[in-house]
């Protein structure tokens, strides 16, 4: 992430986003006993959201700084650095996987749906994928200059779920977000 988006990400104003944000985008998602994996934390303020809402709390996080420094003020996360895109997990190992506003930080559609892929992989059957990310624009990207930005494409994203091996997918969309959700089925 640029610098920016550093100074962003820890402000007060990016936490009222994030409480406003993460209710809506995990409404009716059954998190309470679950095994959860949150993708691409960042600082960790979608983290602090979830953590008293879960069973249990694994993230994994590309910056190995923000890695470092997530699981140095949260001992009770499980913080791994890596990659969202080849997760070090086994099959079934989650309830829930989640990632907030970070879908568009991959280098390219085919790293979002290896993403999803691996999302699909290390859930139990019944487990949940969800999250929200930013509807972009002009002044997105323009946030984004000298930083990683792949806008997703909101309309084929179900799709693309699909294609990673949920059954089915659903994208909403309000003012300046998108949230989704696919469920694997019960077998």
């Amino acid at each position: 992430m640029n610098l920016a988006h550093r100074v962003c990400c820890r402000s007060r104003i990016w936490r009222a986003h994030v409480d406003d944000v993460l209710p809506w985008a995990l409404e009716g998602v059954a998190l309470e006993a679950a095994t959860v994996l949150e993708l691409g934390p960042g600082p960790g303020l979608t983290t602090d959201w979830l953590l008293p809402r879960v069973g249990s709390l694994t993230c994994v996080e590309y910056d190995a700084s923000a890695a470092a420094a997530l699981a140095q003020r949260s001992p009770g996360v499980e913080v791994h650095h890596g990659d969202a895109t080849a997760l070090p997990f086994g099959a079934g190992s989650f309830d829930a996987v989640v990632c907030f506003t970070m879908l568009h930080h991959l280098p390219s559609s085919a790293a979002q749906d290896r993403l999803y892929a691996e999302a699909a992989r290390v859930l139990r059957p019944g487990g949940v994928f969800a999250g929200s990310d930013s509807r972009g624009g002009p002044l997105f990207a323009l946030v984004h200059l000298g930083d990683t930005y792949t806008p997703v494409d909101r309309e084929r994203l179900p799709g693309r779920l699909r294609a990673a091996g949920f059954p089915g997918g659903g994208v909403d969309t309000r003012r300046d977000s998108f949230r989704f959700r696919a469920q694997l089925s019960s077998r």
